[in-house]
């Protein structure tokens, strides 16, 4: 599992538009706010997407960076996107290689044995990359601490 004061884990996910984005390189010089979630459409994931992007603004004047990433396809990802009008990047761990990386899966997601997504997991690294906050649920209905999350953004963003 990545811990705080490691460097972030090299990861190349596949966007929306179905570009490769590296998550260190598009994050370098900025406060980056990784947000994992277990599945597009459902009703926490929506809860917990539509805050990030009602914060949006603040973490742009923090210098901070929002990416979401899940397991599903960028084509379901897309469609989540734009129905809830989110102002951020969705990247797709469809391989499931992100997760892996930072030991976050959840296996036998909403008891479909076999079926393996993110955990509720959201990291914030400083500009150099070096992870600065962590928080992972091992119970997807759980969302994070938002005020903690904008605090760590915040003094992220200043390092």
């Amino acid at each position: 599992m990545v811990e705080i004061g490691e460097r972030m884990p090299k990861v190349v996910l596949v966007d929306t538009e179905l570009k490769q984005v590296d998550i260190r390189k598009e994050g370098k010089g900025k406060a980056l706010v990784l947000a994992f979630f277990p599945g597009a459409f459902t009703g926490v994931c929506t809860s917990e997407l539509c805050k990030f992007r009602d914060s949006m603004a603040a973490f742009n004047s923090m210098n901070g960076a929002v990416y979401a990433i899940s397991v599903d396809g960028p084509f379901s990802n897309k469609g989540f996107k734009e129905k809830n009008g989110l102002n951020f990047s969705i990247l797709s761990d469809y391989r499931r290689k992100a997760v892996k990386k930072f030991g976050i899966i959840l296996e036998n997601f909403a008891n479909l044995e076999g079926y393996s997504a993110a955990k509720r997991a959201v990291y914030v690294a400083d500009s150099k990359g070096i992870v600065t906050y962590k928080w992972v649920s091992d119970d997807p209905t759980v969302e994070p601490n938002y005020e903690e999350i904008r605090a760590a953004v915040e003094n992220a963003g200043r390092r």
